[in-house]
């Protein structure tokens, strides 16, 4: 069994910055890529960032060159650097990663972590 727990959410005014860190425990044999979706309400679950190596990512359009994912090998930890936040990047934010554990290669997602950005 796999975990993946999330913190760094919160309340934050706009302009300011949030870091989310993610980390996977359990029977971890590797991970293939990692990142970060968020929903906000009533809309669909959308992705915000990806990764499977620092030369490796992927991000939607309206986080470009404000957001950053950064992953910790070593710590089966990834991040998302929130930078220039704005009230329409609130939403609930999910880490993923696609893990390989003891038995086979799957999708795990995290409970979620809020962030509210006010004007």
């Amino acid at each position: 069994q796999v975990q993946l727990v999330e913190s760094g959410g919160g309340l934050v005014q706009a302009g300011g910055s949030l870091r989310l860190s993610c980390a996977a425990t359990g029977s971890i044999v590797s991970i293939n890529a990692m990142g970060w979706y968020r929903q906000a309400p009533g809309k669909q679950r959308e992705l915000v960032a990806a990764i499977r190596s620092a030369s490796s990512t992927v991000y939607a359009d309206d986080v470009k060159g404000r957001f950053t994912i950064s992953r910790a090998n070593a710590k089966n930890t990834v991040y998302l650097q929130m930078n220039s936040l704005k009230p329409e990047d609130t939403a609930d934010y999910y880490c993923n990663a696609l893990v390989r554990d003891t038995t086979r290669t799957r999708d795990y997602w995290g409970q979620g972590t809020q962030v509210t950005v006010s004007s």
